[in-house]
């Protein structure tokens, strides 16, 4: 059965990431996959947390949010603080993100990274992944411009998702697939090819050795050509 948008099973969603959109933040970008458009900014804060005190090590988290209309029907703000799934995905993000990091050796600051999410068609954390990497990164070089040691930031690190729509394995679901999808799977990667996290799920079924492979070298494929958008966009 085709893609509704006419994609092939190892197409990713047109990207295109917009470095530097935010003029007052330390590091972001804008991300847009398909219908996916997430606003990463990385904001270096003096201080980090209780546990990290005196340490003489930063620390880096992130925090994620939907914009009430990002989806077909408007949901509410989270004003009595980030729900289960919510924190779940703040989790996932800011683990990749710290896996970006040569070293936390940088002094006692700390390095959030927000993203927004303003407009959601499938992949939402991933595309917050991908897009937080670069904002991390030019928040680095700030971060060493301003105290004159090397930048703490280490390896990319992207995300995508992927999985098994009428049968059949796909890379970088959109909305639509995700939510018929039979199996489906995001997969964190650090450059060149190193497993961060990779999260699967039998929706509505179970799935075999051999299509996990098949997700896997899917996924690889996608996150090898996210690599190459950073390294573009960073200018490296």
């Amino acid at each position: 059965m085709p893609r509704p948008d006419g994609r092939t099973p190892q197409q990713l969603r047109p990207l295109v990431l917009e470095r530097r959109a935010n003029p007052y933040a330390e590091g972001s970008c804008l991300i847009r996959m398909g219908g996916t458009l997430v606003h990463c900014t990385a904001s270096v804060e003096t201080g980090v947390p209780p546990f990290k005190k005196g340490s003489g090590e930063g620390w880096v988290t992130a925090e994620y949010a939907m914009l009430p209309r990002a989806t077909l029907e408007r949901t509410r703000r989270e004003r009595d603080g980030p729900g289960g799934r919510t924190q779940e995905i703040q989790r996932l993000i800011g683990r990749s993100l710290r896996a970006a990091m040569a070293t936390m050796s940088f002094g006692e600051h700390t390095i959030r990274i927000d993203c927004d999410v303003l407009q959601a068609d499938g992949g939402t954390r991933t595309a917050s992944i991908t897009g937080g990497c670069v904002a991390l990164a030019d928040a680095c070089t700030w971060l060493a411009a301003r105290t004159g040691a090397p930048s703490p930031f280490g390896q990319l690190v992207a995300a995508v998702s992927v999985g098994v729509v009428d049968g059949e394995e796909r890379l970088d679901l959109a909305y639509l697939e995700d939510r018929d999808a039979g199996v489906d799977a995001n997969v964190v990667m650090l450059e060149p090819a190193r497993f961060v996290e990779v999260q699967g799920t039998g929706e509505h079924g179970t799935f075999s050795r051999s299509q996990l492979d098949v997700l896997l070298d899917l996924a690889g494929q996608g996150i090898t050509e996210l690599f190459a958008a950073q390294r573009q966009v960073l200018g490296w």
